[in-house]
């Protein structure tokens, strides 16, 4: 309480002195032209806003945790089934495993070590599951709880774990290692048993070779007193566990991969290095009685088919009704080097191959019975690729997949750019379906999907939330992502409005990216009147239109010449001169991160006025759902391609999309087709630059006809923006380049874009290639006088000083810290929107903050957060074509009426160093907030939780920070995760309702809360992973066979492997870790009796753990006793016979 206590005390000191924080902002806060910019505003009219507004949000309102991880799991090595509860986990690379049930349930749990996992072993319907690691540890998972927990660990120190073991129904796990031996491992106390088979007791005394790890275990279906030991060299000894001896011995001299039991016990199939496939008979193991290489080439001369690819794993399922079912992977031909990983199923004499687009880690066959020694019938074959997951139906003789439920199709071209929406229009998400629906595959399975373990229900949260992914390809998918779920709902292909490039053209068109030139940079979507708008790294931008309706219809494009005018000496020479000595040092990483070579070697003449790609001229078919309406691209301008975009946004109501670079700004209008503004950077400060830096005179060679800014559409108003520019700017002498006015904090931005470029590996190159990241700023050190667009925000607001109401404005945001304010004057009325011209005019409003501006927002006087105003929507192609309908409509306030607005609003502004609040009109700095000195901010979003607002901050060391809103007062401020890539940096996120995602992995999203209420109800959103089921019963097997076909003795493991026969093992071999999911584990887990019973058993190993260690300390007591005793005698004898003056 005190803490709390405390805390509001400060809260009022600060309330207490507006004058200190305003003076503080305008002063040291704002950089170079600070004082100017901040007319000072009287303390008390800084402070008048502050009594009226109550900020409910306080620190309790806030805690950070992972909610759950969607895609397909990165570099995944490991696969494993349990049968009876129907739930598949996959181990990866990176220590992580995944566990998949019905679509809902889906857990995502880490090893420690980060070690990779080797092998997943369930205890089938017990509701836990092994890992063993690289690290050569063995992990005993609980699962009956919704976040599993490691109960025991086991780290081998002496020996390296290759292969595990675990018999349906039995707490005794067989775990081979790369010496050559096999340890008992009791799983309930997960320790070692003294019963030890060493290879050299395995193989015969007389072979002189070691035989190699082992790389297989398994316990006979016949009689679980015999196991089977594949030893890699090619040795197979089939060792009887009671008399402690090899029953028999094989021998084959091509290396083992994998071996299979038939049913009934009587004989066993090897898979080989040589492609070969051999079936031994336990009668007469001297030699197989069956080898066979599936894929070689039988030569005319009789001899042995010739070897082909290793075979890696073999599986041999038998039915009751058909021939058995024979499944393996590998075992190709060497000739046909570019055959693609294949699965070969033969069945009775038809053998099936089925090629993988990605190559096979592991597959399992799923079978309708747990029990070894019954007939297995095989229903499908559940194959783990590179990067995707496929089950295939084994029921139907052509073999179809399985149309997957699960979202494991994320990366299925890399994602580029992420954006999330929670709390959107209830209407969009059947909509979105709707039309994603009709592209649905067809050929799949008619089964149910067969993984359907686990409970799921939706759970307390019910708002709609969609994710919008960007690819590499130029797709662009939307996602249901409610209730900690995510399902795919619909899928966009912007590439298809462009003319795909012929191949052998590389070098002579226009592109400035030679690999993926249509991939997503950025998106912007208005949920509400459903306007979509794709940025493209080939600097274009194609605004979308949703219709329910297909149409056939050409694409309106437009052409934009957005060049910075260099004053530049002209010289031939191509290559590009550093402005300043230490611009030519940082130019090769800047290049790699900003995904596009800078200058193109031309051929012939020099490019200029063409765009990167061309549009398709034609009529195109565009189906149900987003439909281009306009494609704007930059163009080249004397042989400079244009530079990549770094800031977008678009207005429904207003029918504008404005989007920067490093070079300046671009206004269309979409509504007319017309480019209203095409201006450098500089050129829109006019006369309040607070920098004071000359305007630019153009190149000779670079003066231009007013038309070439729009390409291929007039507008009245951007000519005359482009010769206001010229006049402005033409008769200036050539000034220094450097400018006199450079900022101070210029050199702590360059080192900020410098800590970003980090080292990426090549396997995801590509992905972190598209930096939507800082190319803006990037270009800004370089060449010095360029000035990045890195935010830009549309918004009824006060655009000067001594407005009386709110207007139109556009927001521009530099990577300079700089905020310009344009106004936007649109016709007076909707039925002449389509006729007259917008006018954009500089307002000639200036603010300055450090560093790079993110992101805006504005507040009403009660301090609720206003949206920007939209159109509603309505289908652009509806066949109910009235007067009424074509009228548009227009919500120009929300969530408050224009009545409610009041005399004044705040303008929240964030950038990478600091975050403000002004009050407009008077544009005094009510608060400021210095959120990082050292570091700096990647992504900042001003969001709603719990009906209030505040401002979310992610920053580049990896915290997590949210402040409130309007004073900025720090809520929450965690250390979350370090930005070890470019991926994470470029897809991270906030949404309403204290939902944030990133992409973890290539291939993974991971979701997160910075919500305490949704941290509490967590656990009830999450799927239950067991559910009670009955364990099948075992077929009754039939008096004659129970009397000739196997041992008739039962087999006591317990009796074999435990203490009192075994002995105990070597403490130094193995070590038992306890783990954290201890009696905290059994909370969660199944309640009742169950729950009764693991509590006990874990009080009962903690007591045994207590007892055993009571054990050592008594006999360490006796020890020493008797060592003090002997060394009492060897003192009295030796003074036995002396007398006492003899001392």
């Amino acid at each position: 309480m005190k803490k709390f206590n405390f805390r509001k005390v400060l809260d009022g000191l600060t309330a207490s002195s507006p004058g200190g924080s305003s003076g503080g902002g305008s002063g040291g806060g704002s950089g170079a032209g600070g004082g100017s910019v901040h007319p000072g505003g009287t303390a008390g009219a800084a402070g008048t806003p502050r009594d009226e507004i109550q900020e409910t949000l306080t620190s309790d309102y806030f805690q950070i945790c992972k909610t759950v991880r969607h895609g397909f799991p990165y570099l995944p090595t490991a696969l494993a089934f349990d049968p009876v509860q129907k739930i598949l986990a996959i181990g990866t690379r990176t220590g992580a495993i995944r566990i998949l049930g019905r679509p809902g349930v889906d857990c995502y749990c880490q090893h420690e070590s980060g070690a990779a996992v080797l092998q997943l072993q369930f205890l089938i319907n017990e509701g836990a599951l092994v890992s063993a690691s690289a690290d050569d540890a063995l992990h005993l998972w609980n699962l009956r709880q919704k976040r599993p927990a490691i109960l025991h660990s086991l780290k081998f120190n002496r020996e390296r774990i290759t292969y595990c073991h675990l018999p349906f129904q039995s707490k005794w796990l067989y775990v081979g290692t790369e010496r050559g031996n096999t340890h008992i491992v009791n799983i309930e106390s997960f320790i070692l048993s003294g019963y030890v088979i060493m290879w050299n007791k395995a193989i015969e005394l007389s072979t002189k070779t070691h035989p190699g790890p082992v790389v297989h275990l398994s316990d006979s279906p016949r009689d679980e007193g015999k196991l089977l030991i594949g030893y890699e060299n090619g040795t197979v000894v089939f060792w009887d566990l009671r008399s402690k001896r090899a029953d028999l011995r094989a021998y084959y001299d091509e290396a083992i991969h994998s071996v299979a039991w038939h049913h009934e016990g009587k004989q066993f199939m090897c898979s080989h290095s040589d492609g070969s496939l051999t079936l031994w008979n336990l009668k007469s193991p001297n030699r197989p009685f069956q080898t066979t290489i599936p894929h070689g080439k039988i030569q005319r001369d009789g001899k042995k088919p010739e070897s082909c690819k290793p075979i890696l794993k073999v599986e041999y399922k038998t039915c009751k009704n058909s021939e058995p079912f024979v499944i393996f992977s590998g075992g190709l031909s060497y000739d046909k080097a570019c055959r693609r990983p294949s699965l070969t199923i033969m069945h009775g004499k038809a053998i099936t191959v089925l090629e993988m687009d990605h190559p096979i880690v592991d597959f399992l066959t799923l079978c309708e019975t747990p029990y070894p020694n019954e007939f297995q019938e095989p229903y499908a074959v559940v194959v783990l690729l590179e990067k995707d997951l496929i089950v295939v139906d084994l029921t139907q003789s052509n073999f179809p997949i399985f149309e997957n439920p699960y979202p494991i199709d994320i990366h299925e071209s890399p994602v580029t750019c992420t954006e999330y929406f929670a709390d959107c229009p209830p209407d969009l998400i059947p909509v979105l379906y709707s039309v994603g629906a009709k592209h649905k595959k067809q050929g799949y399975s008619n089964k149910e999907w067969p993984i359907s373990g686990g409970a799921w229900n939706l759970g307390a949260q019910t708002y709609p939330e969609i994710i919008i992914t960007g690819h590499a390809d130029g797709s662009v998918k939307f996602w249901d992502a409610s209730a900690i779920t995510l399902q795919m709902l619909y899928k966009l292909k912007t590439s298809k409005v462009f003319e795909k490039q012929k191949l052998g053209e590389g070098k002579a068109t226009a592109e400035i990216v030679e690999e993926d030139p249509f991939a997503v940079q950025m998106i912007y979507w208005c949920p509400e009147s459903r306007i979509f708008c794709v940025a493209g790294v080939s600097a274009y931008v194609v605004v979308y239109r949703f219709s329910k309706h297909e149409v056939n219809t050409e694409i309106a494009s437009l052409e934009v010449r957005l060049q910075y005018e260099v004053e530049d000496i002209i010289t031939p020479e191509p290559e590009i001169i550093p402005p300043f000595p230490d611009a030519s040092s940082q130019l090769p990483s800047l290049k790699s991160l900003s995904g596009s070579t800078n200058t193109v070697a031309c051929e012939g003449t020099m490019k200029d006025s063409i765009p990167c790609l061309s549009v398709k001229t034609r009529p195109l078919r565009m189906p149900p759902g987003y439909q281009a309406d306009l494609v704007i691209q930059l163009v080249w301008v004397d042989g400079e391609p244009p530079q990549q975009i770094t800031s977008l946004a678009v207005n429904s109501a207003y029918g504008l999309v404005a989007f920067g670079n490093c070079n300046g700004l671009a206004v269309v209008d979409f509504m007319q087709k017309t480019v209203l503004l095409s201006m450098g950077t500089l050129d829109l400060y006019g006369s309040s630059d607070p920098y004071q830096r000359q305007p630019r005179s153009p190149r000779k060679s670079k003066q231009f006809a007013a038309d070439h800014v729009n390409g291929h559409c007039t507008s009245p108003t951007s000519q005359s923006c482009s010769s206001g520019k010229r006049l402005s700017s033409a008769d200036v002498s050539k000034a220094n380049r450097r400018g006199p006015g450079r900022p101070p904090f210029r050199k702590a931005q360059s080192a900020a874009c410098m800590e970003i470029s980090l080292p990426v590996t090549t396997e995801e190159n590509r992905e972190n290639s598209f930096s939507r990241s800082r190319s803006s700023s990037v270009s800004s050190i370089d060449r010095d006088s360029k000035e990045a667009i890195t935010a830009l925000y549309f918004m009824e607001s006060f655009a000067r000083k001594n407005d009386s109401a709110v207007s139109p404005c556009l927001w521009v945001g530099t990577g300079l810290g700089m905020v310009l304010i344009l106004s936007l004057n649109l016709p007076a009325s909707d039925d002449l929107r389509q006729s007259e011209p917008v006018m954009v005019s500089p307002s000639g409003t200036v603010l300055t903050l450090k560093g790079a501006v993110l992101t805006f927002a504005c507040l009403d006087c009660m301090g609720t957060l206003t949206h920007p105003p939209y159109e509603v929507w309505r289908d652009p192609h509806s066949a109910d074509d009235g007067e009424k309908t074509r009228k548009r409509k227009l919500v120009m306030h929300s969530p408050s009426s224009s009545q409610d607005m009041g005399d004044h609003q705040f303008a929240v502004i964030c950038s990478e160093k600091q975050a403000k609040v002004f009050s407009l009109p008077s544009q005094t700095c009510l608060y400021v907030h210095n959120i990082t000195e050292t570091s700096f901010l990647l992504r900042a979003d001003v969001v709603t939780l719990c009906n209030s607002v505040c401002l979310a901050c992610f920053c580049a060391n990896g915290h997590i920070m949210t402040l409130s809103l309007p004073s900025l007062r720090p809520l929450l401020d965690i250390n979350y995760l370090p930005v070890t890539d470019m991926r994470i940096a470029r897809t991270f996120c906030f949404t309403n309702e204290g939902q944030a995602l990133y992409l973890s992995s290539p291939t993974e999203i991971q979701r997160l809360t910075y919500s305490q209420e949704m941290c509490d109800n967590l656990q009830d959103m999450l799927g239950d992973l067991f559910t009670p089921v009955e364990t099948p019963e075992a077929q009754n097997r039939g008096f004659l066979k129970g009397l000739f076909g196997g041992s008739g003795q039962a087999f006591d493991r317990e009796e074999l492997f435990g203490e009192a026969t075994a002995g105990k093992a070597s403490r130094s071999l193995a070590q038992h870790i306890p783990g954290s999911g201890g009696i905290e584990g059994v909370r969660g887990a199944a309640g009742g009796v169950i729950g009764d019973l693991t509590r006990a058993r874990i009080a009962l190993d903690e007591r045994g753990q207590k007892l055993g260690e009571l054990d050592e300390r008594t006999a360490s007591m006796m020890a020493s006793a008797e060592a003090f005793s002997k060394h009492a005698h060897e003192v009295m004898l030796k003074y036995k016979d002396k007398k006492w003056y003899q001392f």
